[in-house]
């Protein structure tokens, strides 16, 4: 493949609903473009796009892929991405780097919810996009029904530049409002036959010719002009606003299309060379400190990894885009990202599983290497010259978890290394050993995502895994003020231990001042303070630990044993062994021994102290709270919300956008477990929703004894 200059150059990302033929739309292209000799198809697991194993068994793309292509001197990128939003990751990393969108819909189905959810997606990027309407040669194709939809879902920006003139298994020719001729295909090669419109369909083709020309002419002030003037533009023109049009998202052009039969395909490839923006002429990249770095050939070289793959027998391969600059085999560049070096010995442009080698790639172009020692995606190679960090790729928040065990302890490491290396690859896959939890805790998309995670563990790194239901990190806490005394005393002959505490515990509130007297029955404490301590807890929530000892009751040199003891029960709280929270502790009284007083003696006094206090100062356990947004179609809104409130929701507020009825509501993590998969079947995937955490806050009395049983059985059990 020969060098392309930026303005030669198109880098699209293929969206659409899982079935809308994005895979086949990539084989037709290939194959009218001389890349492939013979298509393959999705059925008998031969495309150039779906080549890893588990994708060619389950029929769907599952990763992004790259494919290159050459069409009348211009080089096209094409990002073949999944239609499941489980795996949206693919989605994020090739609509970052994309300059346009095809955005697939199947002329069957029309308006699918996997449409609706990559239209979000698109809409977040702001990235230009053109709508094919492709398997218009299917029996069941319903080409006005579909437009409606488009219509209703897109509004009047979407505008006809093609229309067929059958559907269904005659579909076979289409109007081009543009050119003002109809093409046909009477074979499979992809080349239409031109030919004047037919009589009967002449005035359908004026009306949206004109309806393309009003809408062409409002991107440019001198089209406007003319067109006042005369009433119409020529076809240049009418390009010439259509592309500014689609540049600035005021006009998103729908072309017909059957990528199985080749029909209307070189059509396409026409319209993406001459329409679709070029690298340079998008917004421009955006470094951390957002700074704009426009495409410029002639800028110091700089790139953007937006994706890492491994592969058996080649090892990691980083997919980049050039954003400045140009590269050259064996140039050596900057990982500004981690600071080190890195030395690219090979540039590769790639169609799927086939990688060749190139000897220079220039900004705005797409392209891939191999070998890098510390690079992954996200990350900013550039020369020594400048040190930009370009803006990463922010995921969306995880929906699905579980834990996650080697059914073989021999596993444990190896799973580690192999669910880290898995992160790399997907980073929407969240990994973390969970101390707390004592879980390998897996974070995903979905349980159809993470059930691919598990395919790849079961039987490409050959480790068998289980999931098991997570556990929950509740937390501990108080809501009152209390008081407690221990004494540590312990004699065995030799040296013995001695430790005596006095301390008050109380809530923890932002912003209360320092506490000088508490009133207990029958009790007064004052407080003088003489040194105060406070701790943002790693595990959320803060520790203030107060000497307010007068008098020399307990040596200076034991208040940080007596910290110690706190902080140790505080990581196993009192009532279910969680993690404890927010609490101010004032140590004001104790007693030493001149011999037996050691720091040992005033942790455990210090811990036990803590221990009889907190249970007498009206504990709490607290969990997890969740801001949950429900998407759902209006007709399956009373049946999600009913299955919401079972789960202890508190609805927030409701709103409608884009077709869907949109639900907020505060969620306890206890009662999300497998939500995504009760919401697919409540609304049969009609419904998506998006998961953060929000709070903590007390469980209700009930759960609170439930919680308490379980864990004084465990307990029992352990003994």
């Amino acid at each position: 493949m020969k060098v392309y200059k930026t303005e030669q150059i198109r880098n699209l990302a293929l969206l659409g609903n899982s079935s809308s033929g994005k895979t086949s739309l990539v084989e037709s292209i290939l194959f009218l473009t001389g890349v492939i000799s013979r298509k393959g198809d999705v059925s008998t697991k031969n495309t150039v796009s779906d080549y890893y194993e588990i994708e060619q068994q389950n029929g769907c793309s599952i990763f992004s892929s790259l494919m290159q292509t050459e069409y009348r001197d211009y080089k096209i990128n094409l990002l073949d991405n999944p239609g499941f939003d489980d795996f949206n990751n693919a989605i994020y990393s090739s609509l970052k780097v994309a300059d346009a969108v095809l955005f697939l819909i199947n002329a069957q189905t029309g308006i699918e919810v996997g449409t609706q959810i990559q239209m979000r997606y698109i809409e977040r990027f702001q990235k230009p996009f053109a709508i094919v309407l492709n398997q218009l040669d299917h029996e069941k194709a319903n080409y006005e029904q579909t437009l409606e939809a488009i219509k209703s879902f897109i509004g009047n920006k979407a505008i006809s530049i093609q229309f067929p003139v059958s559907t269904g298994s005659g579909f076979n020719a289409i109007i081009d409002v543009i050119k003002m001729k109809m093409l046909e295909y009477k074979d499979d090669s992809g080349k239409a036959i031109v030919s004047e419109i037919p009589a009967n369909l002449k005035a359908h083709a004026e009306e949206l010719r004109n309806a393309l020309i009003e809408a062409a002419a409002e991107n440019d002030e001198s089209l406007m002009e003319k067109f006042f003037e005369n009433g119409t533009l020529e076809e240049d023109e009418i390009a010439r606003g259509m592309k500014l049009g689609i540049l600035n998202r005021t006009l998103f052009p729908i072309l017909c299309t059957s990528a199985k039969k080749n029909i209307g395909m070189d059509r396409l490839l026409e319209f993406v060379t001459l329409s679709m923006p070029n690298p340079a002429e998008v917004p421009p990249f955006k470094t951390k400190e957002g700074q704009e770095i426009k495409i410029d050939a002639n800028a110091p070289t700089s790139l953007f990894v937006f994706k890492t793959s491994t592969e058996q027998h080649i090892g990691e391969i980083n997919f980049f885009k050039v954003i400045t600059g140009e590269l050259t085999e064996s140039i050596d560049l900057t990982n500004n990202n981690t600071q080190t070096k890195e030395r690219l010995a090979q540039l590769l442009y790639v169609n799927g599983k086939t990688r060749n080698k190139i000897e220079k790639i220039v900004a705005g172009d797409l392209g891939a290497t191999v070998k890098l020692k510390n690079t992954k995606f996200n990350h900013t190679l550039t020369v020594s010259t400048v040190d930009w960090i370009y803006e990463p790729i922010a995921f969306p928040e995880p929906r699905y978890r579980t834990a996650i065990k080697a059914l073989n302890e021999s596993d444990d490491e190896k799973l580690g290394e192999v669910l880290n290396r898995m992160h790399n690859e997907d980073p929407t896959i969240l990994v973390e050993y969970s101390k707390e939890l004592k879980q390998i805790i897996v974070s995903g998309q979905g349980e159809y995502h993470l059930n691919i995670l598990k395919w790849h563990l079961d039987n490409i790194f050959k480790i068998p895994t289980e999931f098991l239901a997570p556990k929950i990190p509740y937390r501990e806490t108080i809501t009152k003020p209390a008081q407690a005394d221990y004494r540590h005393k312990k004699q065995t002959g030799g040296a013995g231990q001695f430790g005596e505490v006095h301390l008050v515990i109380e809530p923890y509130e932002e912003g209360k001042p320092d506490p000088t007297k508490f009133k207990f029955p029958g009790k007064e404490i004052n407080l003088t303070i003489r040194g105060k301590e406070e701790y943002d807890l790693p595990w959320g929530g803060k520790l203030v630990y107060y000497n307010c000892i007068v008098g020399g009751s307990i040596d200076a040199r034991f208040m940080p044993a007596i910290l110690k003891g706190i902080m140790e029960k505080m990581e196993e709280g009192p009532l279910t062994g969680s993690y404890a929270r927010d609490i101010r502790v004032a140590v004001y009284d104790g007693k030493m021994h001149p011999v037996d007083s050691n720091e040992i003696s005033f942790r455990l006094a210090g811990r036990n102290a803590f221990k009889e206090a907190f249970k007498n100062a009206g504990p709490r356990i607290l969990e997890p709270i969740y801001d949950v947004e429900v998407w759902v179609p209006s007709e399956k809104m009373g049946d999600v919300m009913s299955d919401l409130q079972t789960r202890r929701a508190i609805v927030m507020g409701m709103s409608s956008e884009k077709g869907f009825e949109v639900i907020k509501a505060k969620v306890p993590l206890a009662e999300m477990n497998k939500y995504s998969t009760t919401l697919n079947s409540i609304t049969s995937g009609r419904a998506m929703y998006f998961m953060k955490f929000a709070e903590y806050a007390q469980v209700p009395a009930e759960i609170q004894e439930k919680l308490l049983k379980e864990y004084e059985a465990q307990q029992k059990e352990e003994e």
